[in-house]
């Protein structure tokens, strides 16, 4: 948490496994546009990035207006967020949250959502819980959580299951759950989707974890307990 040393609300950086997202948050504040004003709540502005050289194998730059998956990826995040955000505390502003894929190993919305969330809990923006997300799927009969990039892929001509999920852990309640695969029967589809929430309730406590050190180290530099280590140590020849 606190990842950037740009002037932004809150910002924070989340590795799950070789996946690596970075999200930063502005705002609350003044609308730039009159079509993004609204009268009962605030406007989220949501932009979903990746970097050039995210992906190990396609390395073109990805306009994220007008790619589809970054498109889409954007819009998923936004409703995941729009879940649990107090929005109605700022009508009439806009908070505006911009997503960058830094390696892309798979499980990239994930770890988007993941790092947005804890962005927004180190700008202060009221939420009713933690939006946590993980997947969760196979090719087998084994099911598999945090699926990376090779997990995600079909194998020996047999179809993947890939479901991205994601939760309010402390009330149980599923805010995204997508699965483009032909699942066998409805328990199949129960079984993945109780193993991801299983994985997003152990997500759950890594970001608490996060949180609470993050607090820590705030009350203590304003209290002036706080001690700075040198990131960069010298070596003597």
């Amino acid at each position: 948490i606190g990842a950037s040393s740009e002037k932004v609300g809150g910002s924070a950086l989340v590795e799950m496994g070789l996946t690596v997202a970075l999200a930063t948050v502005c705002g609350p504040m003044e609308c730039t546009r009159r079509s993004e004003e609204l009268p009962d709540r605030a406007f989220l502005d949501v932009t979903f990035k990746s970097a050039p050289f995210a992906p190990s194998s396609d390395r073109r730059i990805a306009n994220p207006r007008t790619d589809r998956r970054l498109v889409e990826h954007g819009h998923l995040l936004k409703r995941a967020m729009e879940s649990a955000l107090l929005l109605h505390l700022y009508p009439k502003s806009k908070i505006q949250i911009i997503v960058w894929i830094l390696a892309d190993d798979g499980g990239r919305l994930c770890a988007a959502i993941n790092a947005t969330t804890l962005a927004l809990v180190d700008a202060g923006i009221p939420m009713k819980d933690l939006v946590c997300a993980c997947s969760a799927g196979g090719n087998g009969d084994s099911i598999l959580v945090d699926l990376n990039r090779r997990e995600e892929s079909s194998q020996a001509g047999q179809a993947s299951v890939y479901l991205p999920c994601a939760m309010l852990p402390q009330r149980g309640t599923v805010v995204l759950a997508q699965c483009e695969a032909r699942l066998p029967s409805l328990s199949a589809l129960e079984n993945v989707l109780d193993a991801a929430m299983e994985a997003c309730r152990a997500v759950f406590e890594i970001l608490q974890a996060a949180i609470r050190e993050r607090a820590s180290t705030i009350l203590a530099a304003r209290t002036g307990t706080a001690t700075i280590e040198n990131a960069f140590p010298t070596f003597s020849s």
